[in-house]
């Protein structure tokens, strides 16, 4: 039977996490697992809502030695927690706060006894079958309903020994990692916590958001460093005038990165930026340096078929081929062009466009701080004609200099019509903009505003 190690630190007293200004070893971690492995109920799924990200690290690895299977849901609201209700009744929840999570509730422990000292701790580091099922992570729902997926050890082990590979964390250089997503999302599951299971590094046990929270955090650990962040959150912290403390490299995902960002981004830290793409249902499977050449260059083994009008993905840790969401243009045989999600793709007048594009080119004006199209559907329109809208975040701006400067750069049939200016988008945690959440603010916009906005 084939089986990885669960961490491939070099000893036990190496530093696995960063948790309040103190170190937390292997030998800490791993005891700390056993521990809470013994408190699990008998249920075979969890529920795990633990925001600290050393916890939520601990209750992965406590179901791994307990044989049960994290559930990674990307809300937990009463309608997710019903569907997970519905696919596991056995389901408990493992958090480390208050919470009104409607399940069977497992705390987190406080500290272990001063007795259960370093006598205690493990010797060995534990082996996990390559066939054993940890989680099953849920879309993001940006694309409708959320659904299972499910992901082995063997899968996500040679998933980060590919992407640690690129990353260049093979090494003898032991990287702290400081993450702005959460870890129930895949990106922030990967480049967070796995990574530094498989990678031989340190997460930082934080969360942080507001750019002053993630400078703490960023000179809170040690060098070299590495940053998990999203275009959102990147730009924030480059735009808060706050003084960035020493980073050695950036990793971005969950949507596109502009050039003119990543140029700024690298300009800024003085360290490469990396972005990640892949999709819940394949983890990561290429990267770019988005500075210097726009092309992904895949992982290694990994590769890209067309079949009919979709692109498929499949080798290396691709257990079975997967049909990919986006419109991709391959390059050669190493190297693709992305061009947007197929969901994105409108056409208006005989004119085909992707929302990406038309994103992109909304954001590039200046004073504009945020912003996204939405194209509503048909339904929403009533007897009338269904329009793109737009919603941008640019405080010194007019609606009608946003407006003049947006016609220099899409066709006029992709005006949006309404813009709206609004004090901020319905981003989640990892900075998506579900499309619930965009038909809501259209839907709110167009109940007090329809006359005002009508541009």
């Amino acid at each position: 039977m084939t089986t990885f190690p669960l961490v491939t630190h070099r000893g036990m007293d190496e530093a696995l996490a960063y948790r309040h200004g103190e170190v937390v070893t292997v030998g800490q971690f791993l005891h700390d697992a056993r521990r809470l492995a013994a408190l699990y109920p008998p249920g075979r799924h969890v529920l795990n809502a633990c925001t600290d990200r050393y916890h939520f690290t601990v209750g992965l690895a406590a179901a791994l030695l307990a044989g049960r299977i994290s559930l990674l849901p990307p809300t937990h609201t009463p309608e997710m927690v019903r569907q997970l209700r519905l696919l596991a009744p056995d389901v408990f929840c493992l958090s480390d706060g208050l919470t009104t999570i409607d399940l069977p509730h497992v705390a987190y422990p406080d500290p272990a006894p001063r007795g259960e000292g370093p006598e205690a701790m493990p010797a060995e580091v534990p082996q996990i079958p390559a066939n054993q099922t940890v989680a099953h992570v849920f879309t993001s729902g940006s694309t409708g309903v959320p659904l299972p997926h499910r992901k082995t050890w063997g899968a996500l082990v040679r998933n980060m020994q590919a992407g640690a590979a690129r990353l260049g964390l093979e090494g003898g250089a032991r990287y702290s990692i400081v993450g702005t997503v959460p870890p129930q999302h895949m990106y922030g599951f990967e480049s967070t916590v796995l990574l530094a299971l498989q990678g031989g590094a340190a997460l930082s046990a934080g969360h942080p958001f507001y750019p002053a929270d993630i400078c703490s955090a960023i000179a809170a650990v040690p060098r070299p460093r590495l940053l998990v962040t999203t275009p959102v959150h990147l730009r924030a912290l480059l735009c808060a005038g706050v003084e960035i403390p020493a980073l050695d490299l950036v990793l971005s995902a969950t949507a596109p990165m502009p050039a003119q960002l990543a140029q700024a981004a690298e300009a800024r830290l003085q360290a490469p930026l990396l972005e990640i793409y892949g999709s819940t249902e394949t983890g990561q499977i290429a990267t770019r340096r988005t500075a210097q050449a726009l092309p992904w260059t895949l992982l290694p083994d990994v590769r890209l078929v067309p079949q009919g009008d979709r692109m498929w993905a499949s080798g290396g840790h691709v257990e079975v081929p997967v049909a990919l969401g986006d419109v991709l243009e391959c390059v050669d045989d190493r190297h693709f062009l992305l061009h947007g999600r197929k969901a994105d793709l409108v056409n208006i007048a005989g004119k085909r466009n992707s929302l990406a594009y038309l994103n992109h080119q909304l954001n590039a004006i200046e004073g504009v701080q945020d912003g996204a199209f939405f194209m509503p559907d048909e339904d929403d329109a009533g007897a009338g004609v269904t329009r793109l809208l737009a919603f941008a975040v640019a405080p010194g701006l007019s609606q009608a200099a946003l407006r003049a400067a947006l016609r220099e750069r899409i066709d006029p049939v992709f005006m949006p019509r309404p813009l709206l200016l609004v004090q901020q988008l319905p981003r989640n945690s990892t900075g998506k903009l579900p499309r619930e959440a965009l038909q809501a603010l259209a839907q709110t916009h167009d109940q007090t505003g329809r006359g005002r906005h009508a541009g």
